[in-house]
């Protein structure tokens, strides 16, 4: 199912919608007005029956359905009313039911299926401040809650128990300013002080069975988003030329989870644990972006499969990625990073390939930062290109340019770390065998490689001729560097096609 905000998931009505300053007078019926017109224009099918009381709008058996087709799925929520009240100040109290079903079908390859979560809350109001063009919505609430309800499957309700899954944030406080105008343009705020989720199944009348339990805690998030009117999710393309994008991060001071399964005789275990870490996530003007990091990861795993429970931590684990998505001419930048620091494994496992402790014990780190440009020829959301690109009638891109940030491998007791710039010749495929023509250079260091040799010679793990090659390849490769043990190496790339390793032509 495609996942885009304002659709998919029925919460979001609520959370996107009730976090909306200014200081004129905002009607009951300009803010439902609104409502309409923002969710007609993303694609919901929108009815209830208005009666406006004292300052007090009643919207009565209220609903709203969004089909999606290429899915073969309907969304849909229904309330038994909310009310929209004037509080006399220019500003007005937005009242949900404290509880209300938000139902989803699916039908496709005579398979049918339905059902429904049950979204939950205190009952706690909306505040919406502001005018026609500018609102901002202030909610809170001590829990608000997402269950799975019934679910039916080919007509038959599944039996109680046989699947579910709980969503819940404590102590949510929203704030969303929203300015209208040929773009919806939002800006958004949210801090929680905790997230905990539940998802089980078991087998009907049978053993097999699997959980999941976690919570995050100290969550946060800020960002902002512009919406055109009449979206078309179908036509993401068109979407993002006519202004849609956001830009939003998301972060947590710490969470754990569980996870669990039997399956027949077999039995499967992981918990893990982490100190914080945060998400960004950035879309529009061409562009795509992801940046994850999580801090101080513990995992311990337990299987019928293992011999022993295997714990292992890392410091940090990090990845990011940013990448054109709009078909151009021009050079556009992307950018690509790994980041897995201090990654240790139990003396257990280092026993079994090395039980009298030869090799260096210490956590290992991979990092590798990239940066560069290129072109991308397709738009990256366009159904008909995706389509040419796999019968190979479509040419994906162009690299141009490629930097070599930072580059660090260590484990073992060696380290290897470099940089490095190189451009690419796209109009020469000849030199290097289709690949474009790369000019430039790369400046590396490697540190205990030969003490590494040495100790895998000993252990059996290497033979006498294959640490021969390696030294050979070693020395066509660096020199000598500063300290002991150490190997520099600067390789280049002329733009004539010649390959020179420390000023040495190797090709």
């Amino acid at each position: 199912m495609s996942v885009f905000p304002a659709r998919g998931y029925g919460a979001a009505f609520v959370l996107v919608l009730s976090s909306q300053a200014a200081l004129a007078d905002l009607s009951a019926q300009e803010v439902w007005d609104d409502w309409k017109s923002y969710l007609s224009g993303t694609g919901y099918d929108v009815n209830g029956t208005e009666t406006l009381s004292g300052g007090t709008l009643t919207v009565s058996d209220m609903s709203m359905m969004m089909p999606i087709p290429d899915e073969d799925v309907t969304i849909g929520l229904r309330l038994p009313e909310i009310q929209f009240s004037e509080n006399g100040d220019g500003t007005v109290d937005v009242l949900f039911p404290k509880e209300f079903p938000i139902t989803f079908n699916f039908s496709g390859d005579n398979d049918n299926a339905s059902g429904e979560m049950i979204y939950s809350h205190d009952g706690s109001a909306m505040l919406v401040s502001g005018d026609a063009q500018t609102m901002t919505y202030d909610y809170s609430s001590p829990l608000v809650e997402l269950a799975l309800g019934k679910v039916m499957a080919d007509g038959e309700e599944m039996p109680a128990g046989m699947v579910k899954a709980t969503i819940s944030l404590m102590d949510v406080v929203t704030k969303t300013s929203m300015t209208i105008g040929d773009l919806r343009i939002y800006d958004q705020s949210m801090t929680a002080s905790a997230l905990n989720y539940s998802f089980g199944a078991k087998e009907p009348g049978g053993s097999d069975a699997g959980s999941a339990t976690g919570s995050l805690q100290g969550l946060s998030f800020g960002g902002t988003s512009s919406i055109p009117m009449g979206l078309d999710f179908n036509d993401i393309t068109a979407m993002l030329a006519s202004g849609f994008a956001f830009d939003g991060v998301f972060s947590y001071s710490g969470g754990h989870a569980s996870m669990s399964a039997v399956d027949g005789s077999e039995t499967f275990g992981l918990e893990t644990s982490s100190q914080g870490g945060n998400f960004a996530i950035a879309m529009g003007n061409g562009q795509l972006s992801y940046d994850l990091k999580q801090l101080q990861t513990e995992v311990d795993v337990s299987s019928s499969d293992l011999p022993f429970p295997v714990s292992l931590s890392i410091a940090e684990y990090g990845a990011k990625l940013a990448m054109p998505i709009a078909k151009s001419d021009s050079e556009q930048d992307f950018a690509l990073g790994l980041t897995l620091r201090d990654f240790a494994v139990p003396d257990m496992l280092w026993g079994m390939v090395d039980p009298t402790g030869m090799l260096s014990h210490e956590p290992a780190t991979v990092v590798l930062d990239l940066a560069g440009k290129g072109k991308l020829l397709f738009d990256l959301f366009d159904p008909a290109a995706i389509d040419a690109l796999d019968m190979g009638d479509q040419e994906p891109g162009e690299l141009t340019a490629l930097t070599i940030r930072q580059l660090q491998v260590s484990a073992a007791g060696a380290k290897l770390t470099g940089t490095g710039d190189f451009t690419f010749n796209n109009d020469d495929l000849a030199s290097f065998d289709g690949m474009p023509a790369p000019a430039g250079s790369a400046d590396l260091k490697l540190v205990g490689a030969n003490a590494l040799i040495d100790t895998l010679i000993q252990m059996g793990l290497m033979s006498d001729g294959d640490a021969m090659g390696a030294r050979m390849m070693m020395g066509m490769l660096t020199v000598p560097g500063d300290g002991e043990d150490t190997l520099d190496s600067k390789l280049e790339i002329t733009g004539d096609g010649q390959i020179l390793a420390n000023g040495q032509r190797i090709k």
